[in-house]
């Protein structure tokens, strides 16, 4: 009586639980024996796998699971790992009575009776496959997106940590920026700012901007990997989780380098055209009395040899002038990109030492000091000698030209975060804010009430220096503290990648004595100052101003070398070439030297037999190197003789 009293309340539970158990339609809840079989079945079980209570009761649980998954033995596995760990979670594909599939979510729990003996299992099975699409969706959609985002080439695409660290990276952004993935993924995104962006704090003020307006927008120079610049139009936007917490940066970056370029060619198209039209007018009229004028002269006989020098003087001058204007009339071979650099890797300190060179004379007439600071360590880049050393002399002339007499220039040279500084200085009339700003444009002089009597240039130099340097992956910038305190005008170069293994350059030897050299050129002047340097050289030399003269000049002077113009009148070099070898003298050692130098004119020179080919003007370096070949070609065949 007693015991079954003391029953009625736990049956009274139990019946309870099992009730609530029947009751729950959203979760398919059963009861399995310790083999897995089914022993108990709720509403929910029935709504969510399609099976009665009289169908399920005593089937296996595997019953619910694809093929596959029985195949492997999975519904034993799940089994196991509860009763090892006392409760299971999984999620995957289970199936209905009538074949279809659903995503679940499945609980096993490991029920043990008094002794701890293993009773069977508790199994919660819930149906996902509605949040499962939707995160397949999503997931579609985001792959679409990561594809899609992966593949613009066009425009550099990536995140950023809140922090500003790199955190996903497109094919645009290596193709623009030249870094990999694996390089820059984890990086500080200030790695592609300027060292003085850097320094001055651009990213941070950028990233502040993002976050606190959502947005922002710039246009400057960024930097690649290998420390070229490029003109960037750049859009950050703030990311945020949907409770507003900001997670971070989307980057857009697009290299507007072009477009840069065409709108400054744009804007300084009017002011060219004007300019030409003033120049065809303003320069060419008074030329054409001139060339007449020289030419009476030529005709006349001009005893005075005084007279004669100052002819020939006038006619040489005039015919740089109006070579001058040929080229004034080309600029627009640079802004229409017809200008081709030939790089090469270059000691920075003999690009300075060539430019100097050629300005000391106009630095010595107005008595300037010219002090030139460098690092101990050479500073290597690569470039074009012939167009950096223009950049250079541009800023050098008119520094020159710009500060009174007995002043002062200052070059320095240093290195620093990846590139190279040419700065030079002078404490001459300076430049206005506003001059600052316009004073790199075509055709732009920077005019000033303190500069009367100073003297003035057609406004094309600094345009030219800018253009060239950018053509080098850097940048030429101008500063003042303002009228009459001096200016300052620095180009960037990026540094050569691996300059520090490359070794000293030997000192270049000065060709010994007793070379016989023949020059031939139709060009006196060229002829004539050819020769003087040879003979300055310390060799004996003879000049011939046509091809059978030099022939004839051959035959009786037998030289170790000739210098040979292709382009003259009548007999040109190819043909007096062969005639050379005709006449016996095939073991000279040959140049040909000419004004044509692409590649074309050189395989053609090569085929035809010459041993050098020199494009004037010619530099002495490379002058001396020649020499010293033919030196020892004379030397050896001296020897077998």
């Amino acid at each position: 009586m007693t015991s079954s009293l003391a029953d009625r309340p736990e049956n009274t539970l139990e019946q309870r639980m099992q009730l609530l158990i029947e009751a729950v339609s959203d979760y398919g809840i059963f009861m399995l024996d310790p083999a897995g079989r089914i022993q108990s079945w709720n509403t929910g079980a029935q709504k969510l796998k399609g099976y009665t209570r009289e169908e399920i009761l005593g089937q296996h649980f595997s019953i619910f699971y694809p093929e596959a998954a029985v195949a492997t033995g999975w519904p034993e596995e799940e089994l196991r790992l509860a009763r090892q760990r006392g409760r299971f979670e999984d999620e995957g594909w289970r199936v209905r009575k009538d074949g279809t599939r659903f995503w679940a979510n499945v609980v096993i729990t490991a029920l043990y009776g008094p002794m701890g003996e293993l009773t069977g299992f508790a199994k919660i099975t819930r149906d996902l496959t509605e949040r499962r699409e939707h995160e397949e969706e999503l997931r579609i959609s985001e792959e679409r997106l990561r594809l899609l985002v992966n593949s613009v080439r066009d425009y550099a695409i990536f995140m950023l940590s809140p922090e500003g660290i790199v955190g996903s990276w497109n094919v645009g952004a290596a193709s623009i920026k030249g870094y990999e993935a694996s390089e820059i993924i984890g990086r500080h995104f200030s790695a592609f700012y300027t060292p003085e962006d850097q320094q001055s704090g651009k990213p941070a003020r950028a990233l502040a901007t993002a976050r606190d307006r959502g947005h922002f927008e710039d246009e400057a120079w960024r930097v690649r990997k290998d420390g070229s610049l490029f003109w960037a139009n750049v859009v950050i936007t703030a990311v945020r989780d949907p409770k507003g917490e900001l997670r971070g940066y989307a980057k857009v970056t697009r290299d507007m380098s072009e477009r840069r370029r065409l709108e400054e060619l744009e804007r300084s198209s009017r002011r060219m055209n004007e300019f030409l039209a003033m120049l065809a007018h303003e320069l060419r009229n008074p030329l054409a009395p001139i060339r007449n004028a020289v030419t009476i002269m030529q005709l006349e006989n001009l005893a005075s040899p005084v007279l004669r020098n100052c002819r020939d003087v006038i006619d040489r001058q005039l015919t740089h002038v109006t070579r001058l204007v040929d080229d004034l009339l080309d600029v627009g071979r640079l802004t229409t990109g017809k200008i081709k650099l030939r790089k090469e890797l270059l000691r920075l300190s003999e690009v300075v030492a060539r430019a100097i060179e050629t300005v000391r004379p106009l630095v010595a007439a107005r008595r300037h000091g010219l002090e030139l600071h460098q690092p101990a360590d050479p500073v290597f880049v690569q470039g074009d000698p012939t167009r950096l050393a223009q950049v250079l002399q541009n800023l050098l002339v008119n520094a020159a030209k710009f500060t009174a007499e007995d002043g002062r220039i200052q070059v320095r040279v240093a290195q620093n975060d990846g590139f190279a500084y040419v700065a030079v200085e002078d404490n001459g009339r300076g430049l206005t804010p506003e001059q600052l700003q316009n004073v790199f444009q075509l055709f732009v002089q920077a005019e000033s009430p303190s500069a009367a009597g100073a003297e003035s240039g057609l406004g094309i130099g600094l345009t030219l220096a800018r253009s060239l340097a950018e053509m080098h992956g850097g940048s030429l910038d101008a500063t003042s503290p303002g009228l009459g305190q001096g200016s300052t005008f620095t180009v960037r170069l990026p540094v050569a990648a691996g300059a520090a293994e490359v070794d000293e350059p030997a000192e270049a030897e000065v060709a010994p004595g007793a070379l016989r050299v023949l020059v031939v050129d139709d060009n006196r002047d060229a002829a004539d100052s050819a020769s003087d340097v040879l003979r300055l050289l310390g060799n004996a030399v003879e000049t011939a101003y046509d091809g059978p003269s030099g022939v004839e000049a051959a035959a009786r002077f037998r030289p170790d070398m000739v210098f040979l113009d292709l382009a003259m009148p009548g007999l040109d070099g190819y043909e007096t070439r062969k005639r050379f070898t005709a006449a016996g003298l095939q073991h000279c050692y040959f140049v040909a030297m000419t004004g044509f130098g692409n590649a074309d004119d050189k395989r053609r020179t090569r085929e035809a037999g010459f041993d050098a080919h020199l494009t004037k003007p010619v530099e002495l370096e490379l002058l001396v190197k020649l020499l010293n070949e033919a030196q020892a070609r004379s030397t050896r065949l001296s020897g077998q003789r």
